[in-house]
């Protein structure tokens, strides 16, 4: 399997780029990803411009991991339009380089991600690939994201949506700015801690992404999220179990708006998904348990290497 990555040099991307046997990847910074990356590298502007179509030579699988941070700061009017402006206008600059190719060319599958923000804040509602688009910006971001993604299925191209919940790692996702308030014993849980969260370590992101890749029997929605979700209040004292620390105070849902405006709102919703396509389609966790997914997340250690497909 040969393939080609865009987003290459973040959280997941990396971590997906050491498993795989000789990629490509596409980047802004071309150099910056050849080097820190070890793989051959192409320049491309997403939102500006199609994909260059010579990256697409020999390649079987495009895995489009791109886009904007949505965490990290403030939802300004200039952030929100990057954020959208990243996914949906650079996933359609990738397809039209696809179209550009000739059919006897194209890749066999594209394995675009999405987020589960595109089930919106849906309460206790038990959520799996077959329930509809919620309500809210990052709903409506994913909405469209994902209908940029399925243009390449006019092309004859396998195309996966893969709605990925919150990824547990050593390295980025939610437990970075988490784990040094927790640390000093200032953790604690948002809110009343009803709220469902979607987790999923990262070692089974990269897992679930191959295996869709690999999977002809899997095409359209796939929840990209642990077999067990964990309510707010679960999940805060699993990491303070992970870290030996109390868990007794309680972030007010007005304190995050306060700081962090749309994205405190964010914070707070409920999501209750489900990975049927993962269960159905014959995938195993390597990571099914809360306590035993934080406590891996927690150490620094090597990206692990699979034997290439």
């Amino acid at each position: 399997m040969k393939a080609l990555v865009t987003g290459a040099t973040g959280f997941v991307g990396r971590r997906l780029v050491a498993t795989l046997e000789g990629p490509v990847v596409l980047s802004r910074d071309a150099d910056k990803a050849r080097t820190s990356l070890r793989v051959a590298s192409f320049a491309w502007q997403p939102e500006r411009e199609v994909a260059p179509v010579a990256a697409f030579d020999g390649v079987d699988v495009v895995f489009n991991l791109l886009g904007e941070p949505v965490a990290g700061g403030r939802w300004t009017a200039e952030r929100k339009a990057r954020i959208r402006q990243s996914r949906v206008a650079g996933t359609q600059n990738l397809v039209r380089a696809l179209e550009a190719l000739p059919p006897t060319r194209r890749p066999q599958a594209l394995i675009c991600a999405s987020a589960v923000g595109f089930y919106g804040d849906r309460g206790d509602e038990v959520l799996d690939e077959s329930s509809l688009a919620g309500e809210g910006f990052l709903a409506d971001v994913c909405r469209q994201w994902e209908e940029a993604a399925l243009g390449a299925e006019r092309l004859g191209v396998r195309v996966v949506r893969a709605r990925v919940g919150l990824v547990l790692g050593p390295d980025g996702g939610p437990l970075a700015p988490m784990r040094r308030p927790f640390e000093l014993g200032l953790g604690g849980r948002l809110g009343d801690g009803w709220q469902w969260m979607p987790w999923i370590h990262v070692d089974d992101v990269v897992g679930l992404l191959r295996h869709a890749a690999l999977s002809n029997c899997v095409r359209g929605a796939m929840n990209v999220v642990g077999p067990a979700p964990a309510q707010n209040r679960d999940f805060t004292r699993a990491l303070g179990r992970a870290l030996h620390r109390p868990t007794i105070l309680v972030v007010p849902r007005l304190a995050l708006k306060l700081a962090f405006g749309e994205l405190g709102d964010v914070a707070m919703q409920s999501l209750r998904v489900q990975p049927r396509v993962a269960r159905e389609s014959g995938y195993t966790f390597r990571h099914p348990g809360l306590d035993e997914a934080i406590a891996d997340a927690l150490v620094r250690h090597p990206a692990p290497r699979e034997v290439p497909a």
